[in-house]
């Protein structure tokens, strides 16, 4: 049987900690930023974790 391979796409989009949690980048931070308050803006700009409802789907993809 071959080896199992990560997904791709996600493992350019979520790395793993030190401690194994999965660190993302948050969504609607491309453009249209005039709509947004300052504390979004700020809370967008720094690294969110994958919810535990999320975790043991995205760390199957993630099979090294």
């Amino acid at each position: 049987m071959p080896k199992m391979k990560s997904h791709r796409g996600l493992a350019k989009r979520v790395k793993v900690t030190g401690s194994g949690k999965l660190k993302r980048h948050h969504a609607y931070t491309s453009h249209r930023f005039h709509g947004k308050t300052k504390d979004q803006r700020r809370q967008l700009a720094k690294a969110g974790l994958v919810d535990k409802s999320d975790y043991k789907r995205i760390k199957d993809m993630l099979v090294k």
